[in-house]
């Protein structure tokens, strides 16, 4: 199973020197027959690992906890006008 480096790379745009695809090529083909092997394990009598999404998240109750604090918090604000912060004019 000969993998095309160069395509690979032009897929993912990633830029390879001629160097570095020669020395990716025996690489990835090592990766990827080792993945083959292990879909060649016959795997019927065992059982699936733990899945996240087999867990219950734990709920807590849909209640406002934060109240309305813009008059505190625009307090220390030097100018302020129907609860929106005033800054100076950036750009002409």
């Amino acid at each position: 199973m000969d993998i095309d480096v160069r395509k690979v790379a032009e897929l993912a745009r990633i830029r390879l020197t001629d160097k570095e695809a020669d020395a990716l090529g025996p690489q990835l083909n090592n990766i990827l027959g080792y993945v083959d092997s292990l879909q060649q394990l016959d795997t019927s009598g065992i059982e699936p690992t733990a899945h996240p999404h087999d867990a219950a998240m734990p709920l807590r109750a849909d209640a406002v906890t934060n109240t309305n604090r813009r008059d505190e918090l625009q307090a220390s604000a030097p100018k302020v006008e129907a609860g929106l912060y005033v800054v100076p004019k950036v750009i002409e």
